[in-house]
């Protein structure tokens, strides 16, 4: 009897001592105010499709470096969504807030369409090199004419911002200062 006490007293134990600490749960924030008053597409429609990664991988997952070759992934911190999903809502919500086109649709509406803007994710991670410490994105978008099939233009767009933290909160400000760059350059790239 005694040994069944001892026996689920170290259960017990061990159960306690395997606790994590709690999951954090971060999202993009993305503040575009650009309007534009007039616009060449005003009375056109665009797409926006879910962004494709060549390099990063696209998930729920934050990832960090500290150097060229490994990548980890923050064990109690994540995103709020897959990023991809995330991204393409804030393309969509800056690209709507400009008023450059009649209507902006994800890539997933029956609505037919004048526009289709494609973007490719390159990197989209928190860099750590000895005590600095950047977020990076990098996203090339392309803008393709959906009447003709042609390109129209296509733009590669790189943030490497300071992080104030070496942490998973540090990543994620920082990352929202090149979101909130990118979301006012693509609106003002795509005009």
């Amino acid at each position: 009897m005694k040994q069944l006490v001892l026996i689920l007293m170290l259960i017990w134990l061990s159960g306690c001592s395997n606790k994590q600490a709690p999951l954090k749960i971060y999202t993009l924030n993305a503040q575009s105010d650009v309007k534009i008053s007039q616009s060449k597409f005003r009375q056109k429609t665009i797409k926006v499709s879910y962004p494709q990664s060549l390099k990063s991988k696209i998930g729920e997952k934050m990832y960090y470096s500290y150097n060229s070759m490994e990548e980890g992934a923050y064990q109690n911190s994540q995103w709020s969504n897959n990023i991809g999903k995330l991204l393409q809502g804030t393309f969509i919500e800056a690209i709507e807030q400009s008023k450059l086109f009649k209507a902006v649709l994800p890539y997933t509406s029956t609505a037919g369409e004048d526009y289709r803007l494609e973007s490719t994710i390159f990197a989209f991670s928190h860099q750590v090199r000895g005590k600095q410490s950047h977020a990076l994105v990098s996203i090339q978008f392309a803008l393709i004419d959906t009447n003709t099939g042609r390109l129209i233009k296509t733009k590669y767009f790189s943030y490497r911002v300071p992080t104030k933290t070496i942490d998973a909160k540090g990543y994620v400000e920082a990352t929202n200062v090149a979101i909130n760059r990118l979301s006012k350059d693509l609106v003002q790239w795509l005009r």
